[in-house]
This record gives C-alpha cells, sequence and structure tokens, in this order.
C-alpha cells in the first residue's frame, strides 16, 4: 500500500518507518531543505551546525531509544551524570545538583531531593516528596486528571510552597513546555515527573553525538529508501483533494515557491505536519466535523533557540543545565556535552529563551543582548570579560509543540480520522507523552499502526507494538 506523508519532522519519518516494516510503501514530503521539521539543523558558512533546538534525550523515552536500537544508532546517545542540575541566581556561577543514585525507583529520585540542601529546606523537602505521593501511588490516570489546573494551581493544592515552586518547578515548566507554571496544564509536567519516579533511569539525560538531520534523521532515510520507501524535501503539500465521499483523492505538491505543482495519489494519507500548518489546509468540508473542529483548540507555542560561540571555555560542566533566568530556559555547552561540537579551547552555548511570545518579534541584536546579559550572571567572571563572542545565531519558531495551557488534552486529536484513508501524526495527538522528541516518535509508530490495521497487508511484518505503558 502507497502512504502519502506530509512533513518530514521525527513524527513523519517514524510513520515511514514503521510503514516499511508492515510492507507498506511510503513516500515523504518534506517542505523545507533539511529533514527533521523541530529537531532540523543545517550548516552556516564556517561549517558549524545551527539548530532549532536544545534536544535532550531522556532515559523515560522508551519509543525513541527502541527506534535508535532497531536503526543499529544506540551508541550515538551520549549518557550524562544521573543528575538535574540547577543554577542559583542568588549565586551567581554555582550549581545545585540533584544527583540520583543507582537504586530502583522511586527511591532514587527521592532521595535525590532529600539530599539536595543547597535549593530546599528539610519542610519543602518533605512537602515537595509527599505532594508528589499521589502521582506515584495513582499513576497516569490521576495525571490525566489534573488537567484542570495550571501548575501553580495543583502545587497550590498540594500544600508545595511558592519556594519550591520558584526553586524548580518555573524551571522544570519551561523547559518541558516553554511556558511558566501558572499557564501549563498539570498534567504535563507530572506526566514528566510520573515518569521519572517509575522508571529506574527515567531521569538520566543524553545527547546526541552530532546535528540531527544527519545523526539521527539520516538513517531512518537510509532504512526507508533501502525498503522501498521514498523521501523528498523542497516539497510543500498545497492542497488536499477529496473524492465525492469526502476522502482523500489526492495530495496536490509544489516547491516551496508554490511553483511545479503536481499530485500525488496513494492509499492512505498522512499530515505529519504541525497542528497549524494543518489547520491551515483543512478542506472546507472536513471543518465542520467535530473531529477537525477540535483542532481549533490547539496551538503551537513560540519558542526561540540561541547558539552563542566564544573565543575561550566557560566553566561549565558536561551536562544540561536550567538556568533559572526569567528570561533563559535551559542551556548547555554543546562543545562539551556533543562529540560532533566537540572543541578543547573554546565555547558553543546553546540556550532556549522561554517563555518567548513577548521576544518572537524583536530582532536578533535585542535577543543576543538580553541573552548575553543573563550570561554575565551566570558567569559573572567570564562574561562579557575576558570571554570574548566570536558569533552568534538566533532561530525563532514561532509555532513549535503545542500549548500545554488546562484543558488541552480533550483536544488532541487520535491517529485516525474520520476520513477512511486520511490520519494524523505528530506529538500534538493523542499519546501518553507531552509535545517532545519522544511523542513524535510514538505518534508516528501509532499513526502507522492505525493505518496497517485499518489496510492490514498479507505479511508477517507488523509494526511494533507502541510503549504506551
Amino acid at each position: 500500500m502507497r502512504v502519502a506523508i506530509a512533513g518530514g519532522g521525527l513524527a513523519g519519518l517514524a510513520c515511514a518507518k514503521y510503514l516499511v516494516d508492515a510492507g507498506h510503501t511510503p513516500l515523504v514530503f518534506e517542505r523545507a531543505s533539511v529533514l527533521g521539521g523541530l529537531v532540523a539543523a543545517w550548516q552556516d558558512a564556517d561549517g558549524d551546525w545551527v539548530e532549532t533546538g536544545l534536544h535532550a534525550f531522556f532515559g523515560a523515552y522508551p519509543n525513541m531509544l527502541q527506534l535508535l536500537a532497531e536503526l543499529g544508532i544506540s551508541d550515538r546517545l551520549q549518557w550524562k551524570r544521573h543528575a538535574l542540575i540547577f543554577n542559583q541566581p542568588e549565586k551567581p556561577g554555582v550549581l545545585s545538583w540533584f544527583d540520583v543514585p543507582d537504586l530502583p525507583s522511586p527511591i532514587n529520585v527521592l532521595l535525590s531531593i532529600l539530599r539536595n540542601n543547597a535549593m530546599l529546606t528539610w519542610e519543602q523537602k518533605f512537602r515537595f516528596a509527599l505532594g508528589l505521593w499521589p502521582a506515584i501511588v495513582r499513576g497516569q490516570t490521576y495525571v490525566e486528571a489534573m488537567d484542570k489546573y495550571t501548575l501553580l494551581e495543583w502545587l497550590e493544592r498540594q500544600g508545595i510552597d511558592e519556594r519550591v515552586n520558584s526553586d524548580i518547578f518555573i524551571a522544570a515548566s519551561k523547559a518541558l513546555t516553554f511556558i511558566n507554571p501558572d499557564e501549563v496544564s498539570a498534567t504535563i509536567p507530572l506526566t514528566a515527573m510520573n515518569r521519572f519516579l517509575r522508571e529506574r533511569y527515567g531521569s538520566k539525560i543524553a545527547f546526541l553525538d552530532g546535528a540531527p538531520p544527519e545523526r539521527l534523521c539520516q538513517p531512518i532515510v537510509d532504512y526507508v529508501t533501502a525498503r522501498g520507501g521514498e523521501v523528498h524535501t523542497n516539497v510543500a503539500l498545497r492542497d488536499i483533494v477529496l473524492n465525492e465521499d469526502l476522502t482523500v483523492q489526492c495530495f496536490v505538491m509544489a516547491d516551496t515557491a508554490g511553483q511545479n505543482r503536481f499530485e500525488v495519489t496513494a492509499d492512505a494519507y498522512v499530515s505529519a505536519m504541525s497542528v497549524d500548518a494543518i489547520k491551515l489546509l483543512l478542506p472546507k468540508p472536513w471543518q465542520e466535523m467535530p473531529f477537525f473542529q477540535k483542532l481549533n483548540g490547539l496551538e503551537g507555542v513560540p519558542v526561540i533557540n540561541v547558539q552563542i560561540w566564544l573565543d575561550r571555555k566557560l566553566p561549565t560542566v558536561d551536562h544540561l543545565l536550567f538556568s533559572r533566568s526569567p528570561l533563559l530556559s535551559v542551556y548547555a555547552d554543546m562543545s562539551e556535552t556533543c562529540k560532533g561540537y566537540a572543541d578543547p579551547d573554546k565555547s558553543m552555548l546553546e540556550l532556549v529563551l522561554a517563555p518567548a511570545a513577548e521576544w518572537i518579534g524583536r530582532s536578533d541584536a535585542e535577543i543576543i543582548e538580553a541573552t548575553l546579559a543573563e550570561l554575565a550572571k551566570l558567569f559573572p567572571n567570564h562574561l562579557p570579560e575576558p570571554a570574548k563572542v566570536l558569533k552568534t545565531a538566533v532561530v525563532k519558531t514561532p509555532r513549535s509543540v503545542y500549548k500545554a495551557t488546562p484543558g488541552r488534552q480533550a483536544f488532541r486529536p487520535e491517529q485516525a480520522t474520520p476520513i477512511a484513508n486520511f490520519f494524523l501524526s505528530g506529538s500534538y495527538t493523542m499519546q501518553p507523552y507531552l509535545g517532545s522528541m519522544e511523542g513524535a516518535v510514538l505518534s508516528g509508530k501509532l499513526t502507522a499502526q492505525a493505518i496497517a490495521q485499518q489496510s492490514p497487508m498479507p505479511s508477517t511484518q507488523t509494526v511494533a507494538n507502541a510503549a504506551t505503558a
């Protein structure tokens, strides 16, 4: 069966991978010149990689880890010390470590909280651990029910005070969803925390050993094309043509300038684009259907990624760091954390600016100036002197993962739609992970499953079961 997939991000590529495993022939079309979507990257004039975002992999990403294993590239993940690390704004240049001991969960995570004396008092530790207990005991069912509250409201209901919120959850919320605790649905950070509490290495962090298009996306492309699939870049979906029964007759494609239009016919069709993009392309007859109307309750959140190349090493660590800055979310010295970007003499900091709504329309120069001001607080003895900025890059994503405010779970669609031959894929679709690389890969797998179940092939190969536990 031929399956046309619009979108070459992780969701579309994962969908294609699992479709070829089931004996189908996927045709992937990506509008950009590079694959990856929200994990895309490209090389500048100096040959340095400019990334769409700072991408950390967690031990609680079973579908991503399974995909890497199936592709034979698990060794491309560089695992870091099992810890979460926070800056201390009141003590510039000082880091606070939540080291997770190598013990069964949830004991290991709870001990990491109890052992940290730099950020929390013993009363706050107790309240923090006690507040997390319902998620430990009642699991994901409880977590899903908390979608009616913001994280800040949930913290108040659990008796967890403002100090814990300001010290830990603001940083965690911005890292996971790019918005603050007074906006984000409690379900999202609690989902992550529930995974960390239930899986021994769930909170352990890894970095890819190079640029995602080369080290992650290309192996998927090679796998798919070696089995008869196709992957095309610089080709965008322009129109969805319908049959009289409202099923898809064909995708109308064109280059990025809207020229050289052509039709793609298939047995099944997939949108693996962002929720904002597919809303613009929905045929008018579909727009009145309740299933598709739900999409109006979802929109992408703005995100800004900043990269700064410096003329010398800063006193950073080989890890992901939570900045606890009002401007910055997480950051890393990629010259330390990533083998492909290693430099013994110079640092390259990659930083996520969040929340970014008020910054997305500002100039790159303003963003860099504000970022450097924050870095001067994080590295008071190194910025602006003696370290000097060699160059910078600012990548703005006006609509990234869906904005996870309370009540959004009810608007997340299934991968199978009321249209028999049309499917959705993307981390915004319903799956037990938040908008993330893991959510994108799992959604692609679930989409492939839905297609295979609707139109089974006479083959012994089947799509691998999704890890939803």
